[in-house]
């Protein structure tokens, strides 16, 4: 029975995030930004590369899961504007343009549609709920969507600031390999939120 409530406590919830008006969505989509923000500050500066680890993807993947796929979107965006306009939210409190257009800037990008693609299939398709689908699809995002532009907007600002074309393996090693012990563990942790606070209905 105490099952039971809480499979219809999960679904109401669910389906008032869902149903909610524009204004609330909009509030739920500034909230997750927060989030997101805060979730930056959690870093792990690396000597060899100027891309640090830090907790933020955890927030971007969740966005998506929570939000759906506009607001989810929504969400990261506003993160990322409000950033380069002046709230001092990126990586180890700091914000403006050139943070936004820096060896970090593909990753931005790469937030942006990694929310909307997981907002879109957790919407889309129910059965992909469970955690084992929910975390093998969030990991596919995760290491595709999210790294490819970040790789390429961290060799494009290398070349353009330093004058240095890097090779692939250094490539990986700077803005790759580093990151994923740490991002499996947001994975399995934002396909564990998807499997309690999602319902499979």
């Amino acid at each position: 029975m105490e099952m039971q409530n809480y499979y219809n406590i999960r679904k109401n919830v669910f389906e008032r995030i869902q149903d909610a008006n524009t204004a609330t969505k909009l509030l739920l989509s500034l909230l997750m930004a927060c989030f997101t923000g805060i979730m930056a500050q959690i870093i792990i500066p690396l000597p060899w590369t100027p891309v640090p680890v830090t907790a933020q993807t955890f927030a971007v993947l969740c966005s998506g899961l929570f939000l759906g796929k506009k607001y989810g979107c929504l969400s990261q965006i506003l993160y990322i504007v409000l950033g380069a306009a002046f709230i001092p939210w990126f990586g180890g409190m700091t914000g403006g343009l050139d943070i936004l257009l820096g060896s970090t800037c593909g990753f931005f990008i790469g937030f942006v549609i990694a929310s909307y693609v997981i907002g879109a299939i957790t919407e889309k398709y129910v059965e992909a709920r469970s955690f084992k689908k929910m975390a093998t699809v969030i990991g596919v995002v995760n290491f595709t969507l999210i790294y490819i532009p970040g790789l390429l907007g961290l060799a494009l600002w290398l070349n353009l600031t330093q004058g240095a074309t890097v090779g692939i393996v250094e490539l990986l090693m700077m803005g790759l390999v580093p990151f994923i012990l740490g991002d499996i563990v947001k994975i399995l942790g934002a396909a564990s939120v998807s499997k309690v606070f999602l319902p499979k209905e």
